[in-house]
């Protein structure tokens, strides 16, 4: 029977630790594996990945054009139709309660329901993108399914004034003496 006391690792697992610096013998004695002087040879001794000794390294010698999109890349956490059996029929099924149930873990950009596995409750799923598979299987089990609307940041609009909306504005603006005009101009020097 297996108990704590009696786990063992796999065979192989387990190496002989190198013993260094045990005299010439050994055949790790004098420099312990770390040939003569230099930087590895030293103490606290390392290189740092992708130095090449002060030469200009492959990454930045490389030119770097074009567009990348995987910044604007959006994520979708994943939920197949097998996954939805655990609720009970008539059950709203959105976000919150995906990540109640475990199904949806971390940040993502919204839930996409795809058609993996069969569907025997009816449920009203809420997502925010559906396979077409998916959407049959759903509505084949009595369902339905409703996409949420993405939230997109509107740009403010400046809103100007317009003569017709308040007329009292634009004639005050017409009447008003212009700081410029009256300004006295600087007398030339002869």
């Amino acid at each position: 029977m297996m108990r704590l006391h009696n786990l063992r690792p796999r065979p192989g697992a387990r190496h002989r630790v190198k013993r260094l610096g045990c005299g010439e013998s050994s055949g790790h004695g004098k420099t312990s594996g770390k040939g003569h002087k230099g930087q590895k040879a030293r103490s606290g001794g390392s290189i740092r990945l992708g130095f090449e000794g002060g030469q200009m390294p492959l990454i930045r010698r490389l030119p770097k054009r074009g567009f990348n999109n995987a910044a604007f890349h959006k994520r979708y956490a994943i939920v197949n139709l097998d996954d939805l059996n655990q609720f009970e029929p008539g059950t709203v099924v959105n976000e919150q309660l995906l990540r109640g149930a475990n199904l949806v873990h971390g940040h993502f950009a919204g839930i996409k329901i795809l058609g993996d596995g069969e569907l025997k409750p009816s449920l009203k799923v809420e997502a925010d993108k559906v396979s077409v598979t998916a959407r049959e299987k759903i509505e084949k089990a009595g369902g339905t399914i409703t996409l949420r609307e993405t939230h997109r940041v509107e740009k403010r609009k400046v809103d100007f004034v317009s003569a017709e909306a308040k007329p009292e504005a634009a004639v005050a603006s017409a009447t008003k003496p212009d700081a410029k005009a009256n300004a006295k101009s600087p007398k030339k020097k002869s």
